[in-house]
């Protein structure tokens, strides 16, 4: 085998990484056929790669063998006091003939990181490819979230007995304001114990008075005895900030927020608002659902698997620790 050569990654790179990207998601989308299929080509796939190279303070690492490459990996920061002094690595930003020296290029790339002080490190994968997980699983990386899709199609779930799902209305704003911080509260106790914030209920009514009839939202909730027990949101993917890149499906709508009240969780109203913006979706015309979840959120990682979400990407982390 030839000598692997490891160096930053440079401007001169993106053209000949453009096609190993591009190889890359031609093979995904043999796994995941609901992906889209415009990056299959190289020059979809340099597009994304340049945009992710032009992002401020990007920085990688390109290796090659007899002259060819066969790997990069190419991060960036996202400022946000959330995610502390970091890098990400999103859907774009690596690929190699061999999973193997993705360990290599990861080497040289997080050295100027941590240099840099960037210690929490991110990284989006396919989540088919097992043995390239496996090398990043080897560089100390855990699983922190799951990205997934399926057709805009009913799933075929029906609604328990004594639950009904319906549309919000602005009578519902006080439920749903609730509703709203419940999410984030339950994120933040175990296992998840993510540090995203949670806002006052007196934002959170404000907000939903202004937004509950927003034309581009579609806002479920679910009832048990005349009561408000939980909710969802379906919307276009465009709205979403995440899903980038070679993980954004043309024409998907996504489910992106869902929450029920911790009292009346364990009855199936979770898989009933979930059906609900599933078939919102198919009816106004998307040809995929797309949403995410936290894996360590034991409720949303087993409702949505269950409504027939299958796993496109997972984002891993590292916290570099001394």
């Amino acid at each position: 085998m030839s000598r692997t050569e490891l160096r930053p990654f440079t401007a001169e790179d993106l053209a000949a990484c453009g096609a190993l990207l591009a190889d890359r998601h031609r093979r995904h989308r043999a796994a995941q056929p609901l992906l889209p299929a415009r990056f299959e080509d190289a020059t979809g796939a340099l597009a994304e790669l340049t945009a992710a190279y032009e992002t401020p303070d990007a920085s990688g690492a390109v290796a090659y063998r007899a002259g060819v490459p066969v790997g990069f990996v190419l991060g960036a920061p996202k400022p946000s006091p959330v995610w502390g002094p970091n890098i990400w690595v999103e859907a774009a930003g690596l690929a190699a003939t061999d999973p193997e020296v993705m360990r290599d290029l990861y080497a040289v790339a997080a050295a100027r990181w941590v240099d840099e002080g960037r210690t929490a490190h991110y990284v989006v994968v396919p989540a088919h490819d097992a043995e390239l997980l496996r090398a990043w699983f080897r560089l100390g990386f855990g699983q922190q979230h799951a990205h997934a899709i399926r057709p805009a199609t009913p799933p075929g779930t029906a609604t328990p007995a004594g639950l009904s799902v319906r549309r919000a209305t602005p009578a519902d704003v006080p439920a749903l304001a609730r509703l709203d911080i419940e999410l984030p509260r339950h994120q933040g106790r175990s296992p998840t114990f993510s540090a995203g914030p949670v806002g006052t209920l007196e934002e959170s009514v404000a907000e939903w008075t202004a937004d509950v009839d927003n034309p581009a939202y579609a806002t479920f909730v679910a009832e048990s005895r005349g009561r408000v027990i939980g909710s969802a949101v379906g919307c276009a993917l465009e709205m979403s900030s995440g899903h980038l890149s070679l993980a954004r499906p043309d024409n998907a709508g996504f489910l992106g927020f869902a929450a029920v009240l911790p009292e009346a969780r364990g009855a199936g109203a979770g898989r009933a608002l979930g059906t609900a913006v599933i078939d919102w979706a198919g009816s106004v015309g998307f040809d995929t659902v797309v949403t995410d979840w936290r894996v360590t959120n034991l409720l949303s990682s087993r409702a949505w698997p269950a409504l027939g979400f299958t796993e496109t990407f997972l984002r891993l982390h590292r916290l570099i620790g001394y």
